[in-house]
Order: structure tokens, then sequence, then C-alpha cells
């Protein structure tokens, strides 16, 4: 199954993109208000001054008379270095000024209230305040236009300054708001890391329901996997129970047949009968053997993953394995001889008689008859090895290491029964225990030795 990429980081890009919308946005909005205020102040400014001109116009003998106050212009001047332009007119006549300073294209004759308006001037933008005001010439009142005008870049000077404090702020911004996503996903996530670390520690054989506290929204993923756990354990034990009902059903009627086929054996007087029914012993008794060694390699897969380890006496262990099958070696007057000092290690008993008595039962099927099969067991350099020594025909040709593949038998073993799996055993079952099995020929390519290797306690 391909992956489609992390939870985490998807979640994480988007609440980052998120930030960096708002960031763009919060820029936009704080670069306008801050152009509009810096405008605003200019015009409070303009609006000011242009006020204070118009309060010093006044009449003497019928005409109108001001004198420009510095103060006026020094207002203007504390906000920036910009250029600053003036025009006092009344009607036609100008009274002082810039004569072609533009004025207002739209004058309201009332005194008392500035109009603005925006032009050029000089080859620079500018920024114009206009008021008019009504002075007493004679015996009609005149009215006064005064105007003030000032350039505007240190409007866009201080535009530029908040705008780039405004850009870093926003950068700042977007750098918190990233970090926090990443926190704000990882703690989202949590609860679901800490539902699969808690099922990754279980071994496959503990199927318990899973009891954890967990968020609304992981509800129905924890209840589907409890349910799953469930089918999971009950067709585990259907299979248990089919494997070994599956091996005794086919051993017992296996053992019925060969029964009837050895006397039917005794009774028979024609010697091709008897070649058919020694055929047949040999089909049953060969069958019989895969099956309980089928059986017994489908335990091995089983408790492999999930072993039940406890301390065990391994020389005590191989004495009784070849207490067990003293029997079957006495059937070919076949000694098994065991030199074991004492050597503990933390292993699955079941297993490991499993795989010894496989290995025995290698060399006693594969010795002839009236030989010596010898079994050791030592401790040295961190290992302990288990070397089971027969006078059997070898390992045939190839690499020994193709007899440990399931169903795979030497070259050399026409004639015996034998299922291919019984190496194969020995070596799971030590692998699941860090160790593992080793095979050499002995003397001339007579005889085997098998090494069981495990790591010592």
């Amino acid at each position: 199954m391909t992956g489609t990429g992390s939870i985490g980081r998807r979640l994480t890009l988007l609440l980052a993109g998120v930030a960096a919308l708002l960031s763009v946005l919060s820029w936009w909005m704080v670069t306008g208000l801050a152009r509009q205020a810096a405008e605003r102040t200019q015009d409070n400014v303009l609006a000011a001054s242009v006020t204070t001109i118009a309060e010093t116009l006044r009449s003497e003998q019928g005409e109108v008379r001001l004198e420009l106050p510095y103060s006026a212009f020094s207002m203007l001047g504390a906000i920036s270095e910009d250029r600053v332009f003036y025009l006092v007119a009344t009607g036609d006549t100008v009274l002082t000024g810039y004569e072609d300073l533009p004025v207002p294209r739209e004058l309201v004759p009332s005194t008392g209230r500035v109009v603005f308006d925006t032009g050029e001037y000089s080859g620079e933008e500018i920024r114009m305040a206009t008021v008019t005001r009504l002075v007493l010439a004679g015996t009609q009142p005149v009215p006064v236009n005064v105007t003030v005008a000032q350039t505007r870049r240190g409007v866009a000077s201080i535009s530029a300054e908040l705008s780039q404090l405004a850009a870093f702020l926003s950068v700042a911004f977007f750098l918190v708001a990233v970090s926090l996503s990443a926190f704000a996903a990882r703690t989202s996530l949590k609860p679901l890391n800490e539902i699969a670390a808690a099922v990754s520690r279980r071994g496959p054989s503990d199927l318990r329901p899973l009891r954890r506290a967990a968020p609304t929204e992981l509800a129905p993923l924890m209840t589907s996997l409890n349910r799953l756990m469930d089918r999971l354990g009950q067709s585990i034990r259907s299979a248990e129970d089919f494997i070994a009902e599956a091996a005794h059903r086919i051993r017992t009627p296996l053992a019925t047949v060969r029964a009837q086929a050895e006397i039917a054996l005794r009774s028979a007087k024609d010697e091709d009968q008897k070649q058919r029914l020694r055929q047949m012993i040999r089909a049953v008794d060969e069958s019989s053997r895969s099956a309980g060694q089928l059986l017994d390699h489908a335990t091995v897969i089983y408790r492999s993953d999930d072993l039940v380890r406890s301390p065990v006496i391994l020389s005590d262990l191989v004495r009784q394995t070849v207490a067990g099958l003293e029997p079957t070696a006495a059937m070919k007057d076949i000694q098994l001889h065991v030199d074991a000092i004492p050597a503990e290690a933390e292993v699955d008993p079941v297993l490991m008689d499993n795989a010894l008595r496989n290995v025995l039962d290698n060399a006693i099927k594969y010795s002839p008859p009236e030989t010596v099969v010898r079994v050791s067991v030592s401790n040295a350099d961190g290992e302990i090895r288990i070397s089971v020594r027969d006078q059997g025909p070898g390992l045939g040709e190839g690499p020994a290491d193709q007899l440990t593949q399931r169903f795979q038998r030497g070259n050399n073993t026409q004639g015996i029964v034998g299922s291919g799996l019984g190496l194969t055993i020995a070596k799971d079952v030590l692998e699941a225990h860090g160790g593992r099995l080793e095979l050499e020929t002995l003397n001339e390519k007579e005889g085997t030795c098998a090494t069981l290797v495990l790591p010592s306690s």
C-alpha cells in the first residue's frame, strides 16, 4: 500500500497556509491604515497652518493686509522635510505667495471650512488646504482665499517605514504561527500515535480490546480496531483447532490403515502383493510423519512471535528429549550418547524441545543401524552450542542452507521416509530465540553435524 503523506505534515501545511494568508492580510491592512494616518496627520497640520494664516488677515484703510506668521510654516516642517508653498489671493489679485500655485477645484464660499485637494506642482505631487475668509475692505466684505500646499515625500516615507515594520511583524507572526501549527498538529495527533504505540507493543497473540481514553473523533477507529482484533482472535482460535483436529483425524485413520496393511503383509503369499503392501506402509508412514511435522511447524510459527521464555537447564532438556527418542533409536540398534555440561538459557521449552527432537529424529533416521549418535552441550564465547553428530550419508551435494527450506531434502535421501520440514522447524525456532542452525558434513562426506546455537543468558 502506497503512502499518501503524513497527516501531521498536511495539517501543518494547511495551518501554515492560513497563517500566511492572515499575515498578508494584516500587512495590507496595517499598510493601508498607516498611509491613511500619515495623510490625515498632514491634512490636520495643513489645516492648522492655513487657519493660522487666515486669522492674521485684517483691513487697513480699505485694503486687505496680512502678516505671515512663522508658526504657520514651522508646524509643517516639524513632521517632514517636504517643500511648502502658499498663496493668498482675493479674486484675481494675488496678495502674496506663488502665483502659479494651483488651488482646489471646488472652493466653498463660506468661511471657516478647510477644503483639501491633491495636485502637482514643480514636478511633484502636493497636498493643498484652502480656506476662505471674508475681510471688510471699505464698505464691502471681500473673500480672501488662503492656500497652503506641501509635497508628499514625507508621507510616502512614513508609510514605507510603517509598511516595512508591518511586513517584519507579519513575517514574525507567520513564523510563530507555523511553529504553533506544528505543535498543534503534533498535539492533535498524539492520541492517535499513543494508540498506534499501544498496538505495536503487543505481541501477535495479544488481541485484547484497547482500553484507552481517546478523543471522540477516534472512538469509531478504536471500536473498529477492537472488532477487528476480536475477529482475528476467533480466526486464530479456529485455525488452531482446525490444525489440531486435522492432524488428529489424519493420524488416526493412517494408523488404522498401517495396522491393517501390516496384518495383510504377514498373511500375504505372493511376492508382488507383499511389495505393494510395503509401498503402502511406506506411504502411510510418510503421510503420518508429514502431518505431524506440519502440525509442529504451525505451532512454531504461532509461538515464535510471542515466545513464552523461562529459565531452562539445556543439559536437562537434552537428556529428556534423548530419553524420549531412545525407543526409536533402539529399533535400529543406534546408541544415543550424551555429553552435556550444565548450561542455562531463557528459552521457550516447548519450541526448544520441538527443534531438538526434529534434529535428533533426522540423525536417527539417516544413520545406519548399529551406529552411535552423539549429542553434546557446550558453553563458550557467550554462546550455548548443542551439537548432534551422526554417521549417516552426510548432507549430499549442494549448499547446506538449502536443506533448511521447507520440503527440501538432500539428493542422497532416496528410500528414506521424510517430509523436508525437520531442519526448517529447527531453524525457525533458533532464529526466534536469536540463534542459528549450523550444518556441516563430517569425515569424507560421511556423517553430519547439526549444531543448535543459542545466546547464553
